[in-house]
């Protein structure tokens, strides 16, 4: 039987360029607009309307209003639900549109764009299934007492999302907000902004109050500082860098406002000579060149066993240099460009630094073209683990190969960095797979697996990868307040 090629989908339609505050598409205060980009060709695609201080005010004022004296504020909690079950099945019935967006807007395949939008949908159907379920406890105390306990939602949530991901950022986010009865003010990166705008003109037609949900474009300078320096707002959400991270903690220490972080990686993906040797290469060709590098678990450190190392090599070097990259649009290709001419010019610097301290450059590390933003797939060989190119996050499709040779070794080199997001094994021992996964200082590890996250697991970073928890139960008690009540019984 012939397989279905998946057609190349019509280019999208722009919606909406403007700021949503209250439910309605304004345009800026003082007027301000920036360009997004086209990454496969580098061409402007839409001019977007780019907020301030002053139209996070009003957000945050139509947020607060929302939470406290309009129809969100009484809300059933199933009916909560309902709203996200609803968003949840205008995202499916609308998903080809908003994959074309991500992928004409961030440069991420067609494909992957595709599969995203499932993973989107499940997002906030889990959420919404916890809607009617975020309970309190009753408490035994001394005395004729009945103590209780409420979760209540944390208020107004400022969330703060990166361009990898755009759609499914969102998802992780509004879910468990939404879910909590939280209201949210939502800056998308200044980079993709266009899939957020639609899903904001999906979150009013699902039938979300107005103010519920607002979305200010702009950039971290200006709109994102502003959000994390409002006073009436409750708690940060941010995904990103650390450098920015580290920004925003000083500046929401003023207001003493919660703050969880996901961020950034140098992920060990661990090969024994004992694996699967067909499933550890594909898995550690899918860990690194995965949306082009672009992937806060990149599996960017590549440990490989010396017993191993030179047929391992040897075959993930042949995969690279048959990746199809081009147009993202096209279902045929394999890997579509960097987000931004910044962005490829930070992976650059980083191949010349890797190829000035010594690393031996096996395949890729140049440019393709003069239009859009396209790296190579670039491996290193004979990485030692100072060198920059294995200490720094470079988010691009370069991977570094360090060979090891004992278990204690590589646990302890994989340990060696400031970051801690997740961390691969490939081996048929499980008792090196369990000690491995309790040793490694991460806070996902995949046993013979990469890059397998559900909205059902909690999902963050050791050290400098964050603080807090997205996905599963745990994301629940960063959008709730517990509260304790104590009522005197007479008799």
């Amino acid at each position: 039987m012939a397989q279905t090629v998946a057609a190349r989908p019509p280019t999208p339609v722009i919606h909406q360029t403007r700021l949503l505050i209250n439910n309605e598409w304004v345009d800026p205060v003082e007027g301000g607009t920036f360009e997004t980009y086209n990454p496969a060709t580098g061409e402007v695609i839409a001019e977007v309307a780019a907020g301030n201080a002053a139209d996070i005010d009003r957000a945050v004022k139509a947020a607060r209003r929302a939470l406290e004296s309009g129809p969100w504020s009484t809300m059933n909690a199933a009916d909560r639900g309902r709203l996200l079950y609803e968003l949840a099945g205008l995202v499916e019935r609308n998903a080809e549109e908003l994959a074309a967006l991500e992928s004409l807007n961030g440069g991420k395949t067609i494909g992957d764009a595709r599969g995203d939008l499932q993973w989107v949908a499940n997002t906030l159907r889990y959420y919404a299934g916890w809607a009617d379920k975020i309970e309190g406890r009753t408490i035994p105390v001394r005395g004729d007492f009945l103590s209780y306990t409420l979760r209540q939602p944390v208020g107004v949530v400022g969330q703060i999302i990166p361009w990898n991901f755009p759609l499914l950022m969102l998802a992780w986010k509004w879910g468990p907000a939404l879910s909590c009865g939280n209201t949210v003010v939502m800056k998308p990166a200044e980079q993709t902004p266009l899939s957020a705008l639609r899903m904001g003109e999906l979150a009013i037609e699902a039938g979300f109050p107005a103010g519920v949900i607002n979305l200010i474009n702009g950039f971290g300078e200006t709109a994102g500082a502003a959000l994390v320096a409002h006073p009436d707002v409750d708690k940060i959400a941010f995904t990103g860098h650390v450098d920015t991270a580290k920004i925003i903690q000083r500046q929401a220490a003023e207001t003493l406002k919660r703050a969880t972080f996901e961020l950034g990686g140098k992920s060990p993906n661990v090969i024994f000579a004992d694996a699967d040797l067909d499933d550890a290469v594909t898995g550690a060709f899918h860990a690194i060149y995965f949306h082009g590098g672009q992937c806060c678990t990149a599996g960017s450190r590549l440990f490989v066993e010396q017993k191993v190392h030179d047929v391992f090599v040897e075959r993930l070097v042949d995969k690279a240099r048959a990746r199809r990259l081009g147009d993202p649009l096209d279902p045929s290709t394999e890997q579509g460009p960097q987000v931004s001419r910044e962005q490829m010019d930070k992976i650059l610097h980083y191949v010349d630094l890797g190829k000035a301290q010594g690393a031996k450059l096996l395949t890729g590390g140049d440019r393709v073209g003069d239009r859009g933003f396209f790296v190579e797939p670039t491996i290193f060989d004979d990485v030692k683990d100072h060198m920059a190119i294995a200490r720094d996050e470079i988010f691009g499709p370069v991977v570094s190969v360090l060979p090891f040779q004992k278990v204690e070794e590589v646990i302890e080199r994989a340990n060696n960095t400031s970051y801690g997001l997740a961390a691969a094994i490939w081996t048929k021992d499980i008792d090196k797979a369990h000690l491995f996964a309790r040793k490694v200082k991460a806070g996902t590890v995949w046993v013979n697996c990469y890059n397998v996250v559900d909205a059902n697991t909690p999902f963050g970073g050791f050290k400098m990868s964050g603080q807090g928890r997205e996905n599963g139960e745990a994301a629940l008690e960063h959008y709730t307040e517990l509260k304790t009540v104590t009522v005197k019984l007479n008799g």
